[in-house]
């Protein structure tokens, strides 16, 4: 039986990089997963790989009557969601700060950390019905230790590393747990947005130098962590900022 069997997940930005692995491996410990993604047909073709415990829903992160919407899809397909995953996640290039224009600005912010807003609207009054439930926040390293040119998204993730602890501690008496999950940089879509300049084997070398384990973060470091901390054996563990980071906050 799986770490996870008979629970219910819905997994933000599922369709490709971190997402969909944590959907694979949730799929894999007995969890049934929405997959909620703005590109539904890449989440539609994952969800036939994963089989009949997943669902994929056309979700912009950003507007809360999609958030709702994916929701409600998960409570009429599979039940209320015991674990929410806000995975969803944006950048912008690596470049002065001073060159990323309002609009840009604007939706990191939307992606990064409205997007939670409107999830905990949506999943906290049917976690606080049933007295538990799980909320994992995808937020970054850059939230703990900043890289230059991402001033904008650096702070966005730290805002999502805080308001995690926040959420943790508030939601405490209802056994509602939540934990921050930092990864480092990753082979992502982002990746070349990340580090400013093309993504070449050398550039790469020289972002994977000022990680000690030397090498990027894969997607499946950071599902293994969601799975982990979505168990029962991680019941005591809330509030926490884990960097997934091959020791990169060091």
């Amino acid at each position: 039986m799986g770490a996870l069997e008979g629970k219910v997940a819905i997994v933000t930005g599922a369709a490709s990089g971190f997402g969909a692995q944590i959907a694979r491996r949730y799929i894999e410990q007995g969890a049934k997963v929405v997959i909620a993604d703005l590109n539904i047909e890449a989440g539609q073709k994952l969800a036939a790989e994963l089989g009949a415990n997943a669902v994929a829903v056309h979700c912009n992160v950003t507007k809360a009557a999609d958030v709702n919407a994916a929701v409600k899809a998960c409570v009429d397909t599979f039940g209320a969601p015991d674990i929410v995953v806000n995975n969803a996640g944006t950048t912008h290039k690596n470049q002065p700060m001073l060159n990323v224009d309002e609009e840009t600005f604007d939706r990191v912010y939307a992606v990064n950390i409205k997007s939670i807003y409107h999830m905990a609207h949506a999943v906290v009054p049917l976690m606080r019905e049933r007295k538990a439930g799980v909320i994992l926040n995808v937020g970054s390293v850059a939230g703990i230790r900043p890289r230059p040119g991402l001033t904008w998204y650096n702070g966005s993730k730290g805002a999502v590393n805080m308001l995690s602890k926040s959420m943790a501690v508030e939601l405490a008496p209802d056994n509602i747990r939540v934990n921050a999950i930092c990864p480092v940089m990753g082979a992502t879509a982002l990746l070349e947005n990340f580090m400013g300049v093309p993504d070449t084997p050398d550039n790469r070398a020289r972002f994977i130098s000022s990680i000690p384990l030397g090498r990027l973060c894969e997607p499946d470091d950071v599902a293994q962590v969601s799975v982990f901390l979505a168990t029962d054996g991680a019941a005591y563990l809330t509030g926490l900022e884990v960097p997934v980071d091959g020791g990169r906050t060091i």
